[in-house]
């Protein structure tokens, strides 16, 4: 099974309208916290979720949460050196 990569060491919290969104589950998106098809060579597949009406939400960015597409501070609990992908390529989700 693939392992996900860490996207950062922090939730994202987002103003979301009513719809259904693609959380990305694989931690490879360049479009963080959302799918943008970036796990094709992986098995993780995005967790799709429907926001029924206007809300925040708090969205886990190191995609080691139990409640996926949501955080539950799993984060809080990485080892200081574990890489992320923003420290892979670069950037990442601010």
């Amino acid at each position: 099974m693939s392992e996900p990569v860490i996207a950062g060491r922090k939730s994202i919290k987002l103003d979301l309208a009513a719809g259904t969104y693609s959380w990305c589950r694989c931690g490879r998106s360049a479009t963080q916290p959302f799918c943008d098809g970036s796990h094709k060579d992986t098995d993780l597949a995005p967790v799709d979720f429907e926001i029924t009406e206007p809300r925040r939400v708090s969205l886990c960015l190191c995609k080691l949460t139990q409640t996926p597409p949501f955080c539950d501070h799993t984060h809080r609990t990485l080892p200081p050196d574990e890489p992320t992908a923003d420290a892979l390529v670069g950037d990442g989700p601010a």
